[in-house]
């Protein structure tokens, strides 16, 4: 990666944790140039404040979101639009607190 321009795509930046360490991770490989980009943004999630964030498609709400890749309980990921899963559209076993204090991460 020595010199190359790298370019860090997420689906969900909820924490930061990942993509911090990510960053940190390939700042050591001595990049030309580091950025990244999120479809979906949730800065009020984050546990870290340094995340290289360049590029943020839509910042969203606490909600669950499902389709056009992202998936819960491997469900939906196929849908052609994203959209908002509501706790009663849920299966049964993701429905409790553990769940939902979990935000997106089971995408």
């Amino acid at each position: 990666m020595v010199g190359r321009h790298v370019l860090v795509v997420e689906d969900v930046v909820d924490t930061g944790l990942t993509l911090n360490f990510l960053a940190r991770t390939l700042a050591l490989r001595d990049p030309a140039s580091l950025s990244a980009v999120t479809l979906l943004d949730r800065p009020y999630r984050r546990l870290v404040d340094d995340v290289p964030l360049d590029y943020v498609g839509f910042t969203v709400p606490d909600e669950l979101f499902a389709g056009y890749g992202l998936g819960i309980d491997e469900r939906w990921r196929s849908l052609p639009d994203i959209h908002v899963v509501t706790v009663e559209e849920l299966p049964r076993h993701l429905t409790g607190d553990d769940f939902r204090s979990q935000g997106q991460q089971a995408a």
